[in-house]
């Protein structure tokens, strides 16, 4: 069995979500007591969203660059970054270790090819809505990706930060949050991406009709069955 490498605390209610679903899937597949593999460096999320406002990615990266680097010597096979949003420095991470990152938006891009969506809205950070680092892998792989206008893509990054990474779960945040997924749904959206590991806390499948692509889930998926393969 290969070794999981984990950067988790951005933030660390989503960690726990991967870690869980991580160890449930490896005893799924193996049976018995079985269980993962795992190496977790969970790095203080308060560094890292200062990163993020003030838009010093070349920090953060040099941040998650070391914590990979101390992950793949202390024998990690491969590295998951537990965020969404900090894939924007996947490149420079990968190019100071040797070991695979395994990308989340991939990963995310290959779920939605095998249900046939060509069309999805995509719900995240900002940063993760906005910006070009992790539509243009779902696009490559031939997706067309719809996202909310500004006042809705401030109100979810304001739930994001200020409720669910804070482990805040509000009713009224729910319904904010389904309210404009269904007009995403009007523009044609087939499925919808939680495009951030909190999402998954606040939105199920059992409160929406589309089809829901939940990345924490799928992430953690990707990575059991990468440790566990011959």
């Amino acid at each position: 069995m290969k070794t999981i490498g984990l950067i988790g605390g951005m933030s660390w209610e989503s960690t726990v979500t991967y870690y869980k679903i991580v160890n449930e899937t490896v005893k799924k597949e193996l049976g018995g007591l079985h269980s993962a593999k795992v190496l977790l460096y969970s790095v203080d999320f308060s560094e890292i969203e200062k990163c993020q406002a003030d838009g010093d990615w070349d920090k953060s990266a040099a941040i998650l660059s070391a914590v990979a680097k101390n992950l793949e010597d202390a024998g990690a096979d491969f590295i998951v970054i537990c965020t969404n949003t900090m894939h924007k420095v996947v490149p420079q991470i990968q190019s100071s270790i040797t070991i695979p990152v395994i990308h989340i938006a991939e990963a995310t891009a290959d779920e939605l090819k095998y249900h046939n969506i060509t069309k999805v809205a995509l719900l995240g950070t900002k940063y993760t809505m906005t910006q070009d680092f992790y539509k243009d892998k779902l696009m490559n792989a031939g997706i067309t990706v719809l996202i909310p206008d500004e006042e809705e893509i401030e109100l979810v990054n304001d739930v994001i930060y200020n409720e669910l990474c804070l482990g805040i779960i509000s009713e009224a945040s729910k319904d904010k949050y389904l309210s404009i997924i269904q007009g995403l749904a009007k523009q044609g959206a087939q499925g919808v991406i939680l495009g951030c590991t909190e999402i998954g806390l606040l939105i199920q499948q059992k409160d929406v009709e589309l089809p829901v692509f939940d990345t924490a889930q799928i992430h953690a998926v990707r990575a059991a069955m990468l440790s566990i393969e011959e």
